[in-house]
């Protein structure tokens, strides 16, 4: 018996235990991601409703969409302090506890001034507690000697789907209030699951150093355009895409959460093969690829005569953006001479700040404008990414690990 314990012991020091595909600490770290999802998926289908309670018009609905992006600055690199002292289990836990009511808070606001508290707070959390889970994916990845981080963005996607997909119908059916409760009852019952198997890791007091260090040479910065790029458009299918569906296509409250939900559901789809993908056609060619399908989805989405063909478009656009983010991630971790950390920082924090500001900006743009014309211009940062889908090769270094 002592003899067959050494050689597991050998054989797990030598790095070659295999690990079934679903573990405990996965499946808890795939919960967070869907929770997360979940709650921002639940915040889509919400906006119309939400701006015709406190009587505002875009540009002021766009200025609290800023400030919801600003909340997720503010609090993802503080995040990323407290992961780096503490581990990643202990911030996702605490981040995840304070998001699941607010949506429940925001609805009850009863003014702007409070309404923008609530959004910054939103924001933060949305943001905090996913810096978490991704460092906890990272933890997960390493422990069991296998890439998951594709999947995890697709449970992701599939609390994004749900939460918009159900919003829609919870609120025309029976109203405002029972929607954000069971928003609140369900995000809690997936903490509740996930809270027992969560991955107690190691702090990094070292990475805090790390991070403040901002790299000098021009790649970290390319690929963080490469992410900025691939998010803007992601970000604007969540904040406009149902007042879209609503205004300018006569979409009814129940249709209207239908577009993010359409895009949702291809995105978790395509990233749950993600992998798969990448290990047959190589990052490159998986990148081009995907940001042609993304630039045909929404730009058939800005010409769509009605609601279900610009529904069909962001379906079709989520099918592109599904591998995009997850490629410049991994190619920004996989760098050649740069520690993995300072490549990520540069290039979440210019994606996330793409995905969160640039739709603020886009709310001012479309009360002049309308958002069709939106939808039309947003495929042109797509172009930028297959100028620069060289450098996704990058991202076929970290295969393996």
């Amino acid at each position: 018996m002592d003899q067959r314990t050494d050689q597991r012991k050998q054989t797990a020091s030598q790095g070659h235990v295999r690990h079934r595909y679903m573990s405990k600490n996965r499946l808890a770290v795939s919960l967070l991601f869907l929770m997360n999802g979940f709650v921002t998926g639940s915040w889509a289908p919400k906006i119309p409703e939400f701006k015709d309670r406190l009587g505002i018009g875009e540009s002021v609905l766009g200025l609290l969409i800023l400030v919801f992006g600003i909340g997720s600055l503010v609090l993802m690199p503080i995040a990323g302090g407290f992961i780096a002292r503490v581990g990643s289990q202990k911030v996702v836990k605490v981040t995840a506890i304070i998001l699941s009511p607010l949506l429940l808070l925001l609805t009850l606001a009863p003014n702007v001034w409070t309404a923008a508290i609530g959004m910054f707070l939103l924001g933060g959390f949305v943001g905090a507690m996913d810096v978490a889970m991704n460092a906890n994916a990272v933890e997960v990845e390493r422990s069991m000697r296998r890439a998951i981080m594709s999947s995890c963005h697709a449970y992701w996607s599939l609390g994004g789907l749900i939460g918009a997909g159900i919003g829609g119908f919870l609120m025309a059916r029976f109203g405002v209030l029972p929607h954000v409760l069971v928003v609140t009852v369900l995000s809690l019952a997936f903490l509740a699951v996930a809270w027992p198997m969560i991955l107690a890791d190691q702090p990094h007091p070292s990475a805090t150093r790390e991070k403040l260090r901002l790299p000098l040479t021009p790649l970290p910065w390319l690929i963080g355009i490469m992410a900025l790029f691939s998010m803007v458009p992601e970000g604007t299918v969540l904040d406009w895409g149902a007042l879209y569906l609503r205004n300018e296509l006569g979409a009814s409250v129940e249709l209207s959460g239908f577009g993010f939900a359409a895009f949702s559901a291809t995105m978790a789809a395509m990233r749950f093969a993600g992998d798969h993908v990448r290990d047959l056609l190589g990052a490159k060619r998986t990148l081009r690829i995907c940001t042609v399908t993304a630039l045909v989805g929404i730009v058939l989405a800005g010409l769509a005569p009605n609601a279900l063909v610009a529904i069909l478009g962001f379906a079709i656009a989520g099918i592109g953006i599904s591998n995009m983010v997850p490629i410049a991630f991994s190619a920004a971790g996989n760098m050649p001479g740069l520690q993995p950390g300072i490549g990520l920082s540069v290039a979440t924090f210019m994606g996330y700040s793409g995905m969160l500001f640039a739709p603020s900006l886009i709310g001012f743009v479309a009360e002049h404008s309308g958002f069709a014309i939106i939808f039309m211009s947003v495929p042109a940062l797509f172009i930028v990414v297959l100028l620069l889908s060289h450098h996704a090769v990058h991202a076929d270094h970290g295969k393996g690990h």
